[in-house]
């Protein structure tokens, strides 16, 4: 059916079902009042107030995202690595105990471990980042579509604070690890059977 048939079978008169304006930003709120009050109008949307809104939502929605995502982000880097560093603890403990017994102080078989940590995580850390730029470049290729392709822009700060975050997560390991290492019972590690 042609498109000016379709008032006339509905009974209706000549119909605009849109129009596009230029308007002075600063007679913008008056003419959409004006225009709201014209009774046959169904609708009129401003692109800049509705841009402004959108905007405005993506940034709320990012942030909250953002926020979790560290969150979580910054909870797995603990638990990766103190996981590593209990297993550790725990291959390393008959040495560690046996080094204690020859005469060498809590700081420094503490220092054999925490540097055994320390080496792990200064190679993870790069190869993290390499890898952690390969997901982003693989998650924004997912989510491309016909109407919305996103860059990828990763600023040097996310990758600095993603290198805090696990350095923290190392620090804060090897206290917790070195917490143990003090109260190891010499003892009962030497005692036990491999």
């Amino acid at each position: 059916m042609e498109l000016a048939e379709v008032p006339h079978l509905l009974g209706e008169g000549p119909v605009i079902s849109g129009a596009w304006l230029r308007t002075d930003p600063a007679a913008e709120e008056a003419l959409h009042a004006s225009l709201k009050a014209i009774p046959r109008v169904a609708a009129v949307v401003s692109q800049r107030a509705a841009l402004r809104s959108f905007e405005l939502l993506m940034e709320e929605n990012m942030l909250r995202m953002r926020f979790f995502n560290v969150l979580f982000a910054s909870i797995l880097a603990f638990g990766v690595v103190y996981n590593a560093a209990r297993i550790t603890l725990a291959e390393r403990a008959w040495e560690l105990a046996t080094l204690r017994v020859v005469g060498m102080t809590r700081g420094e078989v503490s220092a054999v471990l925490v540097g055994e940590i320390g080496l792990l995580t200064a190679l993870a850390v790069p190869l993290g980042l390499v890898l952690g730029h390969g997901l982003a470049a693989v998650a924004v290729r997912a989510l491309e579509t016909d109407t919305q392709r996103f860059p990828l822009v990763i600023a040097p700060a996310t990758y600095a604070s993603a290198v805090l975050v696990v350095l923290g997560a190392a620090v804060i390991s090897c206290l917790v690890v070195r917490r143990r290492i003090d109260r190891l019972d010499l003892l009962a590690v030497l005692k036990s059977p491999d």
